[in-house]
């Protein structure tokens, strides 16, 4: 076959699969050539061979003896580097820990997949610790976003090295993590599909922490169904249950403001364009503003923002010792940040959270908010290593609209809907209150095709 394997969706290789028309041994050797070939070596931050080829020979077998384990048997995926792999030290793409004892077992979700028959093919690249929607890593290297034909340009973080695997048709699915935006973020900066699922839908066992009240996990992928069936395994079911049609028609919030402060014009137009077609195809949308959007500045400005207070709470050992030496400075500025916020501080974060939350849940209802998936495409790499005080405000602005689902608690879902300046990708951003994860990937696959245009 002449195209390549780690460029197809889930659902198209796994029919190639299924059907014999491809060995899952043939599949894995090529995905690892492939990312070998690629140019950029920063994507990945280790391979892992030997585990792959053993797990496609087990794929190879079963589908042979007619025992496939479903879909996704021998559909290669990679890992961001937060995620326990048996034998390996989990490094959260920083040095220091690189002489960390190697995990005793893989991570709960890493073994999920395994059961169903997924094969582990490496180790993606991050932010330091999670901590940085822009992508860059002075330890490893910054992935280039693949789209980027003018300069570098970051691929956007912290599942950076995930992001851009997926979108550079490395491998058909790579999981991240995401505390501000650090899968939805990469996606929409990647022009792929980045689902972030509501905080506690899948074990965490095994899953380096940012801010645990504000973790949680998903995958990079090429589309809303390809997701589907991956949150599915996942959950340790052996086929997805999520409905392909929406059982109502779309009903859509947009929030009238902070969202688009200082939104480029192109991906404005990009986003309203792909209202306009879901209006057309007869979605209602709505327009209003979201009280806690203003008022969540506020708050971070009062007290402290949650993440820098329980990222200081877990690195504060290393913070006085002689790693933070070896840290990414911009992550250890960030981090100490959280140094300023008392317990008294924390405790009011986490009781306005709560009601801001409700007072959130019962604006929007059951309907759906609508937002860009970041207010501007991916940035030019070289002037944010050059000055810190404008990484710094980038970053904050890359982070914003995502933050908010982090923060309320939110699913989202980031779809690709058309090109801003530079023909860079931009992401529609389509979020629900918690828990209501089935609706809306049910609403995000139907209404794909309507949102990419």
């Amino acid at each position: 076959m002449t195209r390549t394997f780690g460029a197809m969706s889930i659902a198209e290789l796994s029919a190639l699969i299924q059907m014999g028309k491809v060995d899952p041994i043939e599949v894995t050797e090529s995905v690892l050539s492939g990312i070998k070939a690629y140019p950029d070596k920063a994507v990945f931050i280790s391979l892992l061979e030997d585990r792959a080829l053993a797990e496609a020979q087990g794929s190879s077998k079963r589908l042979k003896e007619g025992r496939s384990l479903g879909l996704l048997d021998g559909i290669p995926i990679a890992w961001k580097d937060l995620f326990d792999i048996e034998g390996l030290p989990t490094t959260a793409g920083s040095k220091v820990l690189k002489k960390a004892a190697p995990a005793t077992k893989d991570a709960a979700i890493v073994d999920l997949l395994k059961q169903a028959g997924m094969v582990a093919v490496g180790r993606t690249n991050m932010s330091e610790f999670a901590f940085s929607g822009i992508g860059i890593n002075p330890n490893y290297g910054t992935p280039h976003n693949p789209h980027g034909k003018d300069a570098p340009r970051i691929p956007g973080g912290s599942s950076s090295g995930s992001g851009v695997a997926v979108a550079a048709g490395l491998v058909p699915v790579a999981m991240g993590t995401d505390t501000g935006g650090s899968i939805r973020i990469p996606a929409g900066f990647n022009g792929i599909v980045g689902y972030k699922a509501t905080r506690g839908r899948y074990a965490m066992n095994g899953v380096y922490p940012l801010a645990t009240s504000l973790d949680s996990l998903g995958p990079l992928c090429r589309t809303v169904q390809d997701a589907v069936w991956v949150d599915a395994a996942m959950r340790g079911l052996t086929v997805p249950q999520t409905a392909r049609q929406p059982a109502r028609p779309l009903d859509i919030v947009i929030p009238t403001n902070i969202v688009f402060d200082g939104a480029e014009p192109g991906v404005v137009a990009a986003f309203e364009a792909a209202i306009e077609r879901l209006a057309k195809a007869g979605a209602r949308i709505t327009r209003l503003a979201f009280p806690t959007f203003d008022e969540l500045p506020k708050l971070m400005v009062k007290y402290g923002p949650m993440v820098t207070a329980e990222a200081f709470a877990l690195h504060r050992e290393k913070l006085s010792g002689p790693d933070a030496e070896e840290m990414d400075h911009r992550v250890v500025a960030r981090t100490r940040l959280g140094e300023k916020t008392s317990l008294s501080d924390y405790i009011a974060i986490v009781e306005n959270r709560a009601r801001m939350i409700a007072e959130t849940e019962a604006l929007i209802g059951d309907r759906f908010v609508a937002m860009p998936s970041v207010a501007h495409v991916a940035p030019q790499i070289a002037p944010l290593l050059k000055d810190d005080e404008l990484f710094f405000a980038t970053n904050g602005k890359t982070l914003r609209n995502t933050g908010f689902g982090n923060f309320l608690d939110w699913c989202g879902v980031s779809i690709p809907c058309g090109s801003g300046d530079a023909g860079m990708p931009v992401g529609f951003l389509l979020s629900a209150n918690a828990n209501c994860d089935e609706t809306l990937l049910q609403a995000a696959m139907a209404y794909e095709e309507t949102i990419r245009g």
